[in-house]
């Protein structure tokens, strides 16, 4: 199970902020499901970048490379963030009111005034207390510490900038960050054994899928699948199918593995929006900014689970406080991305 949970970019983040928020949260009665919630969709917003895992799918279903998918993606992106920012502002003052009629009726004890500090204090000596010895062998100092910073901005740069393909970047930032954090070579083979089942996983899938996506076009399967929907959706309708299954893309998560939705529904609905003249590039981004903010709201998504278990959550009542939000939100961020032109109808 961990290597799984591993394997999804939420994971970290998951790992770096439920922890640290929890506290607070249940120092001033707030629900763990709102923290849960904004952690998802922010982590789901941000998932959008070419190493995450939806374009990266989205990529290998469609050949288009993952820098060049990302780009046009760049102002959604941001519209998202500050959609996002309203959002959380909105349901603070509905989690205010709920926390006051709490207090009203004797359900909660006013919190009064909460010690932030005091508060990341015990958080800090808990994770001083947990770290592993690995820690104790990484390279320590000021200087390395901006050297990894000023390597993270190179290596983001030259990727986004498409001087590099995104792989190579990330393999040349690898073999700069390991010898710069770990001085002993023995320590760096520990890093690359722990890691390297989730990198060969991975990999595992994106061949298969093109293993998957060969027998289909070759085989003629993928033409004859498209060419039967053709005769049922209505001319009207097939202009907008790549729309109309965006905007269900975090209820198809709910009923499809990623995997399944990126590499079986996305190249049918291309095959079949493509015979109304809808570009590839459109169908992919309709149906990948339609189902990315539902990633988290998945069963399927292993990370969700760590999820809930930092966050001492009950899944099915995470769903019910979330999906309706995320839906909601995944809609607009739809209906952003045809504003904007990103999405073409």
């Amino acid at each position: 199970m961990p290597s799984r949970i591993s394997t999804e970019p939420g994971a970290t983040t998951f790992l770096l902020t439920i922890p640290a928020l929890l506290p607070p949260y249940k120092a001033l009665n707030m629900s763990r499901y709102l923290l849960l919630l904004l952690v998802c969709l922010s982590a789901s917003l941000m998932n959008m970048v070419p190493w995450g895992g939806p374009l990266g799918r989205t990529a290998a279903a469609t050949g288009i490379d993952p820098v060049e998918l990302y780009q046009p993606l760049l102002p959604v992106q941001g519209a998202g963030l500050v959609l996002l920012l309203i959002l959380a502002a909105v349901l603070g003052l509905r989690e205010v009111r709920r926390i006051d009629a709490g207090v009203a009726s004797g359900e909660f004890v006013h919190a009064g005034d909460v010690d932030v500090r005091q508060i990341a204090d015990e958080f800090h000596t808990r994770q001083l207390e947990s770290r592993t010895d690995v820690v104790d062998k990484i390279t320590k100092g000021r200087v390395v510490f901006w050297a990894n910073v000023v390597l993270a901005l190179i290596i983001l740069a030259v990727m986004l900038a498409g001087l590099l393909p995104p792989a190579l970047a990330f393999l040349i930032g690898v073999a700069l960050a390991l010898p710069l954090n770990f001085t002993n070579a023995q320590t760096q083979m520990d890093r690359i054994k722990v890691y390297a089942p989730n990198a060969l996983m991975m990999a595992a899938v994106i061949i298969a899928a093109a293993v998957f996506l060969g027998v289909l076009n070759n085989s003629g399967m993928l033409q004859s699948i498209a060419l039967s929907l053709l005769e049922v959706i209505p001319p009207a309708v097939g202009g907008y199918l790549h729309i109309i299954v965006g905007v269900l893309g975090v209820p198809l998560d709910l009923l499809t593995s990623t995997d399944a939705y990126y590499f079986s529904l996305l190249p049918l609905v291309d095959a079949t929006a493509s015979q109304f003249g809808v570009p590839t590039a459109s169908t992919a981004y309709a149906m990948m900014v339609g189902n990315v903010i539902g990633t988290f709201v998945s069963p399927f998504a292993p990370a969700m689970w760590l999820a809930l278990g930092l966050a001492e959550a009950n899944v099915g009542r995470h769903i019910r406080y979330s999906f309706l939000i995320m839906w909601g939100f995944s809609v607009a961020l739809v209906l952003i991305a045809v504003l904007l032109g990103v999405v073409q109808v």
